[in-house]
């Protein structure tokens, strides 16, 4: 596999997000939600491109950084890059999105991306506005709480209260609209002159986004449903090993990445297209009924199909399931 090289995993790379991208397809939706998350996992020893950045697992420890996007709509992941531990997280964000809007079906007309502070880039923003896609990203300022205390606060209960309103950071072409949810995180006492007070201590939320007709609690609601797409994630990291096997060589681990991250997906696609109920199990459920069971593959005529016991207790569902996705993936 090393002989592969680079050129090797760009072409595995290339060849992967075109079937994955042409998989959309068959959800038949003209408008999909992408959620973009990056990850870390920790190695050890001085492989290529482990480099020590952001790890929150092991601070200090050399790491990767994966970036990967999934359409949430069909819990697919649609494309990912293996980088070094150092990379920041928007680090080739604009040329990844690009590059994941290009393998999507012509039928989808509009995007809605959503992510966390990390993807909060001017030059995002700019590709997905230029392509008539909505988003909503997390803001990160170094001033934000500054930014947040002038603002004028609407309450909307007891212990929360929102605002929205217009801001140009540094370098980007035009104003964006900005919407905050502010919420009482406890009460502290302060010394006031000699005098004890108690004072709220608040927990701001913050986010961009040119969506229209969504307040400022109900953008806050959306961003959080994104949190499934960090399961989905684990699943692929845990689940499917990936980032579990590393060699020194920096483009045989990004082929081995890329493998357990297209075995995620084809797990993920045979549940969608076989049964609905399946496709919502974890992939470590259904591993534990539909692939590891007592049995063996036996070839009769020109089929393929497992041999098991007769009083195996989900046998039958097991052939059901088999039926299904034998019906979808070939029809």
């Amino acid at each position: 596999m090393t002989g592969l090289g680079e050129r090797g995993a760009r072409s595995l790379h290339e060849l992967l997000l075109g079937f994955t991208g042409m998989q959309v397809s068959h959800c038949g939706l003209s408008r999909l939600t992408l959620d973009c998350d990056s990850s870390t996992f920790t190695v050890y020893g001085n492989q290529q491109g482990a480099e020590v950045g952001y790890n929150s697992h092991k601070k200090g420890s050399k790491s990767y950084h994966p970036i990967l996007c999934f359409v949430t709509e069909m819990k697919l992941l649609v494309n990912s890059w293996l980088r070094p531990g150092s990379a920041y997280t928007s680090n080739g964000v604009c040329e990844f999105v690009k590059e994941t809007l290009a393998a999507l079906p012509q039928k989808v007309e509009k995007v809605f991306f959503r992510a966390d502070s990390g993807f909060f880039n001017g030059g995002l923003f700019n590709l997905l506005e230029d392509g008539k896609h909505e988003y909503l990203v997390k803001v990160k300022l170094k001033n934000l709480k500054d930014l947040l205390a002038g603002q004028t606060w609407q309450p909307i209960g007891p212990r929360t209260a929102t605002c929205q309103f217009t801001h140009q950071c540094s370098g980007w072409r035009n104003p964006r609209m900005f919407y905050a949810v502010r919420v009482v995180k406890q009460m502290v006492e302060v010394d006031y002159f000699g005098e004890k007070q108690f004072v709220p201590e608040y927990e701001y939320f913050c986010y961009c986004s040119n969506l229209k007709g969504l307040d400022a609690l109900q953008l806050h609601t959306l961003y959080g449903s994104r949190s499934e797409s960090e399961n989905w994630i684990e699943q692929t990291k845990n689940s499917l090993c990936a980032g579990k096997t590393i060699t020194h060589d920096f483009w045989v681990n990004d082929i081995l990445w890329q493998l357990s991250s297209f075995a995620y997906s084809l797990s993920v696609l045979m549940r969608y297209r076989g049964d609905f109920w399946v496709w919502r199990q974890e992939h470590s459920t259904f591993r534990e009924w539909f692939i590891r069971v007592p049995g063996k593959v036996v070839k009769s005529g020109r089929q393929v199909t497992v041999k098991m016991p007769k009083e195996y207790y989900r046998k039958a569902g097991w052939r059901d399931f088999e039926q299904r996705i034998t019906t979808t993936m070939t029809g």
